[in-house]
């Protein structure tokens, strides 16, 4: 994010969160523990968080999952923070579900625990969680591949490239908003894989990467050749898909839409890789959470989210160069002066 982006941001923390006044805190430490150390999200994530933890004399320490999905290596990070005497917890869980009982263990033990772009479930598990709102980013993309299809949209057949089996609160919420956007009945909305319309080809996981992108895609074509329109968790796993797409002369069939705004990723809009993406934000997820840590250190209070929702709403912006009626979004000279990578 450049920089005049993410002071306006500082800038609306300060109106969407409230604190006590500081009451100064000697040597405060802080953990950030997201699921890789390779995707470009989180690496542009952990620049944020390293570079405010600079600014306000934040000792941060920084762990990492192997994979996405790793979520052993997440619990041990946390079980390390509470040891050394962390003040606070950023962390992009792999497991929303399963990390919740040792989550639970270092608020016991005084430590503030913010949840970054994934929400934890139950999402109270946390004291607080900054992050895009990931149901309407899905919406924004489903909307945006209904009306770029038309009339066609209702004969469409559509494939689903999510994160892993244990369908962390992000993948379900990109995953439904995307389908609330198409027009597509999603049944229960905390689940994934649970709906019966037609035109869903079906779903496959790719642990957020082009390896896992491109075979995802290998499997749901081997489904239905027919498949014209790929919903993907990100823009790594819609990079690989449309590698596969590609190998077999299928690249200008199919509509592949996506999240996360990176500046690879629109790159890949402005080449016609992906044909929208959802633009967030982590740097500033990341940057306000060392904020709140040091607050929280300093005076005790915790953040408060944004009016009418349950976290803290940093953003959100459907980033294309073919915009449609109805469907607010940027383009990606746009895209690319707010993008994160």
């Amino acid at each position: 994010m450049k920089k005049s982006v993410l002071s306006a941001a500082l800038g609306a923390l300060a109106l969407g969160v409230a604190f006590s006044a500081p009451a100064m805190a000697a040597d405060v430490s802080a953990c950030l523990i997201t699921k890789t150390d390779t995707n470009p999200f989180f690496v542009k994530m952990k620049e944020g968080a390293t570079a405010k933890a600079k600014e306000l004399g934040v000792t941060l320490k920084s762990y990492a999952g192997k994979i996405d999905g790793d979520s052993e290596t997440q619990v041990a990070a946390i079980e390390s923070c509470i040891a050394d005497g962390a003040k606070g917890i950023l962390i992009t869980a792999s497991d929303t579900k399963g990390i919740v009982p040792t989550v639970k263990k270092a608020r016991d033990a005084g430590l503030l625990v913010i949840a970054l772009d994934t929400p934890l479930d139950p999402a109270d598990a946390a004291d607080a969680t900054f992050a895009t709102d990931n149901l309407l980013a899905g919406k924004l993309i489903g909307q945006w591949a209904k009306e770029t299809m038309g009339d066609k949209a209702k004969d469409a057949k559509i494939g689903f490239l999510d994160l892993t089996p244990s369908q962390p609160t992000v993948d379900v919420l990109r995953d439904q908003g995307f389908m609330i956007g198409f027009g597509i009945d999603p049944k229960d909305p905390n689940k994934i894989g649970d709906e019966d319309d037609a035109r869903i080809v079906g779903h496959d996981v790719t642990n957020g990467n082009e390896e896992g992108g491109r075979k995802a895609m290998e499997n749901l074509l081997q489904k239905d050749p027919s498949i014209n329109v790929i919903h993907t968790i990100n823009e790594p796993a819609a990079v690989g898909a449309y590698q596969a797409l590609k190998a077999v002369g299928m690249e200008k069939n199919v509509l592949i839409v996506s999240v996360d705004g990176g500046c690879p990723g629109v790159k890949s809009v402005t080449e016609g890789v992906i044909g929208a993406t959802s633009q967030q934000y982590p740097l500033m997820m990341a940057a306000l959470g060392v904020e709140a840590i040091k607050k929280f250190a300093d005076g005790g209070e915790k953040p408060k989210p944004t009016e009418g929702k349950s976290f803290f709403d940093t953003g959100v912006s459907l980033v294309t160069d073919k915009p449609v009626s109805g469907v607010k979004s940027i383009d990606t000279k746009d895209g690319t002066d707010k993008c994160w990578g």
